[in-house]
C-alpha cells in the first residue's frame, strides 16, 4: 500500500491498491520457442513432400495457432482439406518434443517471481496439449490460476472472448487485467476486451506491427514489467 495525503483533520488514510490480474502470452513471450516450433513444422512439410523453411520464416508465422501457421508455410487456405495430414503430423511431432530447445526469455522467470503475489494467467493460441507439456518441462517459478490454450475456447485472440473468459474466471473485470504479449494478436485482443496492454519487443513477430497496435507499453523485456504493474497498482 501506498501513504495517500494526509486530511489534516485526522490520520493518514492508506490508499487501497487497484486490483490487477496479469496474464501472459507464450511463444514469443515468456518463453522463445522458435527452434521447437520450426524443427516440428519442417518435419511435417518434409513428411509430406513439401520444401523446409528457415526458422525465421517459421516464427513469422506464430501467433495465431497451429492451423494458421500450417496453412501459411505450406501455401494453403486454412481450410484446405490437404492441411489435416500437415497438421496431424504437426502436432505428433511437436507433442513428442516441446522443449529440445525451448528456453525461457531474458527477464520472464525474474518477472513471474515477482508478481507471484497477483493472479496470474496464461493467455495462448498454442493447442493445449502441447502448451501443458511446455510448461511442465519448463518448471516456471509460478503457477498460473487459469490457463487458456488454443482449442479450450470458440475464438482464439485477438478475439477478446480468452480475456474475458480469464476475467471472470479470476473474478475481476476485464479492465483490472493486463495482457503482456509479444504480437499484435496479444495487443488487440486486450484493446478489444478492455483491459491494459504491454507490448515485449524482441519476440517472434515484427517490432513494427507490434507497435502498430498501440500497446499502452512497451518494454525490451520482461525485467521492466514489475515496475509497471506496480506503478499501476499505485493509480499513477
Amino acid at each position: 500500500m501506498t501513504v495517500a495525503d494526509q486530511d489534516p483533520g485526522g490520520p493518514a488514510r492508506l490508499a487501497i491498491p487497484i486490483r490487477l490480474g496479469v496474464v501472459f502470452d507464450l511463444d514469443g513471450t515468456l518463453i522463445d520457442s522458435r527452434y521447437d516450433i520450426a524443427n516440428a513444422a519442417n518435419h511435417a512439410l518434409s513428411v509430406h513432400g513439401r520444401s523446409p523453411l528457415s526458422v525465421s520464416e517459421i516464427a513469422s508465422y506464430v501467433g495465431d495457432g497451429a492451423r494458421a501457421l500450417l496453412a501459411r508455410a505450406a501455401r494453403l487456405e486454412p481450410e484446405a482439406p490437404e492441411l489435416e495430414p500437415l497438421l496431424s503430423t504437426f502436432l505428433a511431432y511437436y507433442a513428442a518434443h516441446p522443449t529440445d530447445h525451448t528456453l525461457l526469455l531474458p527477464g520472464a522467470h525474474e518477472a513471474l517471481a515477482e508478481l507471484a503475489h497477483l493472479p496470474l494467467a496464461l493467455c495462448t493460441n498454442k493447442p493445449r496439449a502441447i502448451t501443458d507439456a511446455v510448461l511442465a518441462n519448463l518448471r516456471l517459478p509460478v503457477k498460473f490460476a487459469v490457463i487458456v490454450g488454443g482449442g479450450d475456447l470458440p475464438k482464439i485472440k485477438p478475439d477478446p472472448l480468452p480475456l474475458q473468459h480469464i476475467a471472470r474466471a479470476l473474478s475481476l473485470t476485464p479492465a483490472e487485467l493486463v495482457m503482456v504479449g509479444d504480437g499484435p494478436q496479444d495487443i488487440l485482443c486486450a484493446k478489444a476486451a478492455g483491459a491494459r496492454s504491454v507490448a515485449v519487443e524482441g519476440g517472434m513477430q515484427a517490432r513494427e506491427r507490434l507497435l502498430a497496435t498501440h500497446p499502452d507499453v512497451v518494454l525490451p523485456t520482461l525485467a521492466g514489467l514489475p515496475e509497471v504493474i506496480e506503478r499501476w497498482q499505485s493509480g499513477a
